[in-house]
């Protein structure tokens, strides 16, 4: 096994972490789990590379505009 293949178990936990924080109730802790979302997004676009999967590395940026959208959206 490859070490960047050892990537994709952080962004399966930041993205469990970052799924309950954005279900919470508390607006700070819904601008933590945005910033995991950020954040594993990242960190699968990395193993999607190494692992040449195209489609989830363009379902990574199709979840990271939407969001960004959903942020803007609830700041305004």
């Amino acid at each position: 096994m490859d070490t960047l293949d050892l990537v994709q178990w952080p962004a399966m936990i930041v993205t469990v972490a970052a799924s309950w924080y954005v279900a919470s109730t508390s607006r700070h802790r819904r601008r933590v789990g945005f910033w995991l979302f950020l954040a594993s997004n990242v960190l699968w676009v990395i193993w999607g590379i190494h692992a040449r999967a195209y489609a989830l590395i363009a379902l990574q940026a199709c979840l990271a505009i939407l969001n960004v959208r959903g942020e803007w959206k609830n700041a305004n």
